[in-house]
């Protein structure tokens, strides 16, 4: 069973910076496909980051783009989502996921950790 531990969500200042982790269990994180979703309130989850399994980037959303980094460390079968000058809009809850590829379709998530960003 696929099982997901998300946490480094908390309120930050606009501007701000978190860095959100996954840890993973019940499969081996390399051999899979592993990425970020988020989903605001009142509106339907959309995806973020995703590593392939060779560790190409899919870029769901633009809204990230030079402010949103995505790794991981297989030997601590961890996934990271680094986030940078966040703004209110970033607020949400943040899933991670891992599949065979980065659809989000296919993938199996996480429960979530959340993110606000306010002044």
């Amino acid at each position: 069973q696929l099982k997901f531990v998300e946490s480094g969500g908390d309120l930050v200042q606009p501007g701000g910076s978190l860095n959100l982790s996954c840890v993973t269990s019940g499969f081996t994180l390399e051999w899979y496909a592993v990425g970020w979703f988020r989903q605001a309130p009142g509106k339907e989850r959309e995806g973020v980051l995703c590593l392939s399994k060779s560790d190409a980037v899919t870029v769901y959303s633009p809204s990230g783009k030079g402010r949103f980094t995505i790794s991981r460390d297989n030997a601590k079968n961890t996934a990271y989502l680094q986030m940078n000058d966040l703004k209110s809009e970033d607020s949400g809850i943040y899933y991670c996921a891992a599949g065979e590829q980065c659809q989000w379709w296919l993938m199996h998530f996480g429960q979530g950790t959340q993110v606000t960003v306010s002044s």
